[in-house]
């Protein structure tokens, strides 16, 4: 680090300590790495008091939402715990005709100190998950979490303090000064989830350091329902998708795209359910204890005018439409009647608005999807199992479910999670978070002699001139179980020649 980076930054001296820590944890066991994860986990779950408290202060959210983001955890925690000392272990792979006589294997190496700039609408899971995949590489973790869920970084600090040193895992509090100068520090790894705008900042200062880097930032997710899909149902898991956290989720689906022989019923299936779920009393979606509300007034406002802005233009209100600014409430919202130049099909909603964009053919579904950038999530509901694999084949996205929506994260560590291009790189979850932390060093030990172990140096003879002439002149057909014959007599040989 520079002398004038080194004075100006104030967390300079922080991240001088995570570099010295960071090369004593990278000879850490699998047991000294899944103890501090089981120590950590512990901590989360003594603090769920305070931590439904802070979910309840910023977005008004239920104890069972709370409870399953605490969930997630568990399971991300446990599954790692289970596994790691088996990915830690060196890879074996497959030896090759130019290798024989030698061992290969992958050893996963931990990338040093590590950078999270943390978002809001799920802080405690956000900050954990990727945590989490540090600690289980042997790196250092340094948390920035969001400014706009202050309590939930409150609760996030006091649990990291009662199992870390700073110079382990810290949590930096603070706005986007905070985030710059962090950024200005040359971490290894960094991880960000979020918008757009302040993703490209990342990118451009990690390559000042050539960090690696993980984004996840959500974008407009596409929901097709098909015209063989079971309507109620879709109606029903799409109005919890849409509405779950009210609507800020970045894999919220936030068009549906919808046969135009089924659109009405759809619409009305959708609506109904909506009603069910979050006004089941009559009383009124405010009143619904499952509700939550916008994160702040300036997202408030930014929802409300992309509401505004789409009814001025012709855009149809088919369901609710209801908006408090000072409660900070949206109502669960049906659009219709949409086009192209309305800000709300230009630019994520993050909120409990959807649109329905009908469509006659399959083609023109696609078309739709593909004037905009590759999304996070997308979804299906289809019965057809060929509109099911036609749909899948001539789309893209991070992930997609079929026939639901948003179960694909936090629910089976096996899965990656992560977007592509603009809604992101890089993949989050079980194995992957400690891939993304770490360094596959590829290792060749040259173990038992081969022939001439001459050969290959200068001056070269005719024999081996021959040999490379041969091998770059013809397809090399030797399958593997060959090769492995032959090193395991190459072995063999040299045993007894010892």
């Amino acid at each position: 680090m520079n002398a004038v980076l080194k004075e100006s930054n104030p967390y300079a001296d922080l991240f001088d300590r995570q570099l010295e820590k960071s090369r004593e944890l990278a000879l850490t066991t699998a047991a000294q790495r899944t103890d501090k994860i089981r120590r950590l986990l512990k901590a989360i779950l003594d603090a769920r008091p305070a931590i439904l408290e802070a979910a309840y202060k910023e977005l008004r959210l239920a104890p069972t939402d709370v409870d399953a983001q605490l969930l997630m955890i568990k399971t991300e925690a446990e599954f790692i715990v289970r596994h790691l000392e088996r990915w830690m272990a060196p890879q074996p792979v497959q030896g090759s005709l130019m290798t024989l006589g030698k061992v290969s294997y992958v050893r996963y190496e931990p990338k040093g100190t590590v950078l999270h700039i943390s978002t809001w609408n799920a802080p405690i899971a956000e900050a954990f998950v990727p945590g989490f995949g540090a600690i289980a590489a042997g790196c250092t973790f340094t948390l920035k979490p969001s400014e706009l869920a202050p309590h939930s970084a409150e609760v996030l600090a006091d649990i990291v303090a009662k199992v870390f040193g700073e110079d382990e895992f810290a949590v930096v509090q603070g706005a986007a000064e905070a985030a710059s100068a962090l950024l200005a520090l040359p971490f290894n790894h960094i991880f960000y989830i979020g918008g757009h705008a302040v993703g490209r900042i990342v990118l451009r200062a990690a390559a000042e350091h050539f960090a690696t880097v993980t984004l996840e930032m959500g974008g407009k997710n596409p929901v097709i329902v098909d015209q063989s899909a079971d309507l109620a149902e879709a109606g029903r898991k799409i109005a919890w998708g849409r509405v779950a956290n009210a609507g800020q989720v970045c894999l919220a689906p936030d068009y549906a795209l919808v046969h135009e022989s089924v659109v009405d019923r759809f619409t009305s299936e959708l609506a109904n359910h909506m009603a069910a779920m979050y006004n089941a009393d009559g009383k009124g979606f405010p009143h619904s204890p499952e509700l939550p509300r916008i994160v702040n007034r300036k997202h408030f406002d930014r929802i409300k005018a992309l509401l505004d802005d789409a009814l001025a233009k012709g855009a149809k209100l088919e369901f609710g439409g209801e908006t408090d600014a000072d409660d900070l409430f949206i109502s669960p919202t049906i659009l219709s009647k949409v086009t192209e130049d309305m800000r709300i099909m230009r630019e994520e909603i993050f909120g409990p608005v959807i649109c329905i964009v009908p469509y006659a053919r399959r083609e023109d579904a696609i078309a739709t999807i593909r004037r905009r950038p590759k999304p996070l999530g997308s979804y299906i509901f289809a019965k057809d199992r060929e509109a099911i694999d036609w749909f899948l084949a001539r789309t893209t996205s991070g992930s997609t479910v079929v026939n639901h929506n948003l179960i694909q994260s936090g629910t089976n560590p096996h899965l990656p999670f992560g977007g592509v291009n603009a809604s992101g790189q890089g993949r989050l979850g079980g194995r992957y978070s400690f891939l993304e932390c770490s360094n596959p060093r590829a290792v060749v030990e040259d173990r038992y002699p081969a022939g001439d172990p001459n050969i290959m140096f200068p001056p070269y003879s005719d024999k081996y001139k021959r040999m490379v002439a041969q091998m770059l002149s013809k397809e090399i057909k030797l399958p593997d179980a060959m090769i492995n014959a032959i090193n395991g007599i190459i072995r063999l040989s040299a045993m007894f020649k010892k």
